[in-house]
């Protein structure tokens, strides 16, 4: 689509006064109910419409679309009256640097038993660097086969134990023994910890000195296609900026599929099946293959100045605890070499999220009398190339990480009407739940447990990076059980969108979009952020979970 940028901040400005009681909710306190009804179904759609425009080119980081983008925020937040949370400033800087891979590098095995294997890039592997450097390769490195690529203490697990990787290339399984076995005394069973994240994965590896880091993707454990794998990791690939460059990383990282998987254990004289089940001992023991890897990469760095962008309400009598609503504004940009529509738009993903960032905002400015606690709205960069923006915030923040109660992150809003329920991510792990709960029972709604606890969502969005340095965050989504269709359509609603336009061009903003359940959820969000800024008390982790540690040291009791 393409919309004009100042024809729709005009359409804004004669929003900002409307109110929407389409999605009313029960009676609440009376400067609660004020900000509530500040809500706007219009404007919410009007923010998405803009930031997910073709104008806007997919807000890649650094492209003319973030600046488009950071102005829009910028703009909305001054008119809703917020102040600038960094200082005198309503951004901060986000040192980043792009590497793009060049060439289109092959992946090739030698060794073993038949011709040499090489895998296409694109359709059998996509392979890159996070070395900041102009080149990148392995050059017939020995490869490795070590099951999860997980190494647990905690746990009594070590994928490395008893064997050298160093200077090696390691290949991996996605996911972990926990979701193949379906065993709950094995790591969390069905729900992914973080030990099976690709992220965790690529550490480890290069901690323990491997050269190549390759992960056998397959759908279900990953929790997305290959078509999402392909969009993802080819194009521009950002990182922070590293002082060593990125040296202690392995010099290529790279995802396969599953078919070629299977072919290159053959190749080594093994059975993928076989080997599968093998991992999913404790006893698993890895192995040399006998096979070699080798790829070559050229790369264009360039480096990037993006913005996080922070806007704040000053508390009116504990204005040093400060209670944060997230969200990511960037998407994945623009593909100028594919055929047809190259935009990302991003429009649920997440235009949508920040639409309802800017929306919250609008709400507590809307209170006759400042909050007790001051509530920080931050709109995180780089979120799409690993959370980047929000790791450089919790390594860096503008409110010490003690004296922030806690936060709530909107990561996708409600497209299809309203639900009986809400989905809690990573359900059960702090007390900011108990908050959200007793708002959704006014609401005449219920909270879920994370339907898909196996997909470890609640590692793959930006309040994580502050949860893993002990604040506590809750990450709510789109309940499925819609009010009048039912539980089955909301699946459906939710399966088309994974399926068909997640990371795609095709997530694009629609007219026929429902946003009446987006505004009941805002409605909640900003319910449940009141209570708990109002009532002084200081969320916490509940027992068992990896963060409460962290945070009990952070603010001993």
């Amino acid at each position: 689509m393409r919309i004009s940028f100042m024809s729709l901040l005009g359409l804004l400005a004669l929003l900002a006064g409307c109110e929407d009681h389409s999605a009313s909710t029960q009676p609440v306190a009376k400067d609660a109910g004020i900000g509530v009804y500040h809500i706007s179904e219009a404007a919410l759609a009007s923010h998405i419409k803009i930031l997910a425009s073709d104008e806007f080119g997919g807000r890649a980081p650094g492209s003319p679309g973030e600046q488009l983008t950071v102005d829009y925020l910028v703009s909305v937040f001054k008119e809703a009256g917020l102040e600038p949370a960094n200082g005198d400033s309503y951004t901060q800087a986000v040192p980043l640097i792009s590497v793009e891979v060049l060439n289109k590098p092959a992946l090739t095995f030698t060794g073993g038993i038949n011709a040499d294997l090489k895998l296409d890039y694109a359709k059998d592997q996509v392979l890159w660097t996070r070395r900041q450097t102009s080149t990148a390769s392995i050059d017939a490195s020995e490869l490795v086969f070590v099951g999860y690529g997980i190494n647990a203490p905690e746990r009594g697990w070590n994928d490395y134990a008893d064997i050298d990787v160093k200077g090696k290339t390691v290949l991996m399984l996605i996911n972990d023994p926990g979701y193949a076995t379906q065993d709950p005394a094995v790591f969390n069973g069905n729900a992914m910890t973080y030990y099976g994240r690709w992220t965790y994965k690529y550490e480890e590896a290069a901690r323990q000195g491997a050269i190549g880091a390759i992960i056998i993707h397959d759908s279900k454990p990953a929790a997305y296609p290959w078509p999402t794998v392909q969009s993802s990791w080819s194009g521009p690939q950002f990182d922070r900026v590293r002082e060593d460059k990125g040296e202690k990383l392995a010099a290529i990282e790279a995802w396969i599929t599953t078919d070629k998987a299977q072919t290159l254990f053959e190749k080594a004289g093994f059975n993928l099946a076989d080997v599968y089940k093998q991992a999913q001992s404790v006893n698993f023991q890895a192995f040399p293959m006998h096979i070699q890897a080798s790829a070559a990469v050229e790369n264009r760095l360039v480096q990037v100045d993006s913005q996080n962008v922070v806007a704040m309400i000053k508390g009116s009598e504990s204005p040093e605890d400060v209670f944060i609503y997230m969200a990511h504004w960037d998407h994945i940009g623009t593909d100028t070499s594919i055929e047809g529509d190259g935009i990302y738009n991003g429009a649920l993903d997440n235009a949508s999220g920040t639409g309802g960032l800017l929306e919250l905002a609008r709400a507590y400015a809307s209170l006759p009398q400042a909050p007790k606690r001051s509530v920080a709205f931050i709109a995180v960069t780089a979120e799409e190339q690993g959370l980047l923006g929000s790791a450089f915030y919790a390594a860096n923040p503008l409110f010490p990480l003690a004296n922030t109660i806690g936060g709530l992150n909107m990561d996708g809003l409600n497209a299809f009407g309203r639900t009986k329920d809400i989905m809690v991510v990573g359900s059960g792990m702090s007390e900011l739940e108990d908050f959200l709960e007793a708002r959704t029972v006014e609401q005449n709604r219920v909270v879920k447990a994370d339907a898909q606890p196996q997909k470890g969502y609640f590692y793959r969005s930006d309040h994580f990076e502050l949860s893993k340095l002990g604040v506590p965050m809750i990450y709510p989504n789109s309940g499925q059980d819609h009010l009048e269709k039912g539980i089955a359509y909301g699946q459906q609603m939710s399966a088309d969108y994974l399926a068909n336009s997640y990371h795609g061009p095709s997530d694009e903003y629609d007219d026929s979009w429902v946003l009446d359940g987006a505004v009941e959820d805002l409605q909640l969000y900003f319910l449940t952020g009141s209570d708990i800024i109002e009532s002084g008390s200081w969320p916490q982790w509940r027992e068992g979970s990896e963060f409460k540690a962290l945070r009990d040291a952070q603010r001993p009791q």
